[in-house]
């Protein structure tokens, strides 16, 4: 399954999220390009539309491989089986951990502005991303909800790993992805377009909502 950019792939998914409609649910985006497709999401569910700061933490020599995340609230969810794996600890992981804190700052501070998050207690919340590669991102958000006392939690994307959507499927009450490519190598390779979305971008669909 291909999507032409994260707008279409968050029209596409919303038509299998019709079943959440009546618990009148909280679409929560992850920035950033996971915000774009929530957006389409929200809409297209008449449902509230929110974002939950959540960062990745990457290998120091692979910045792309998620070794766990942090989310608001101080929450921080570390991959200790894939640390092993690529021989790294948390002690050597604590200089991108502060780094990353004060972006996730930053960022909460940028697409919020003064305005308090939607308050996520007892209500069925559906996170969106544009797609699972290692889930940590996911799976730390999930934490963080739990925290906050939401209700179900449905973990929707356009494309994932058969492997994490099936271990995710364990974290989350419900996870609906509409493709898992059998030769799956990155989330980029299910769009056509897949340029980075802007903190800009990010606002301006949050101020739609």
């Amino acid at each position: 399954m291909k999507f032409s950019d994260r707008r279409e792939a968050g029209k596409r998914l919303a038509e299998s999220l019709g079943h959440l409609r009546e618990f009148r649910p909280l679409v929560i985006g992850l920035p950033r390009g996971g915000v774009v497709v929530a957006g389409e999401v929200a809409a297209a569910l008449d449902a509230d539309l929110d974002v939950l700061v959540v960062r990745k933490i990457g290998a120091p020599s692979q910045p792309e491989l998620g070794l766990g995340a942090i989310a608001e609230g101080g929450v921080l969810l570390l991959n200790k089986p894939l640390m092993r794996q690529v021989r790294v600890t948390k002690e050597q992981l604590q200089g991108t951990i502060d780094a990353e804190n004060i972006e996730l700052e930053r960022r909460m501070q940028r697409y919020r502005g003064d305005r308090q998050p939607i308050d996520v207690t007892g209500r069925t919340v559906i996170v969106v991303d544009d797609g699972l590669a290692t889930g940590g991102t996911a799976r730390v958000a999930a934490g963080a909800l739990r925290h906050l006392a939401a209700g179900p939690i449905t973990l929707a994307v356009p494309v994932g790993s058969k492997s994490t959507v099936e271990e995710l499927a364990t974290v989350f009450d419900e996870v609906v992805c509409l493709s898992t490519p059998p030769m799956f190598f990155a989330i980029s390779q299910s769009y056509d377009n897949f340029g980075q979305t802007s903190d800009d971008e990010v606002v301006a669909v949050l101020a739609d909502s």
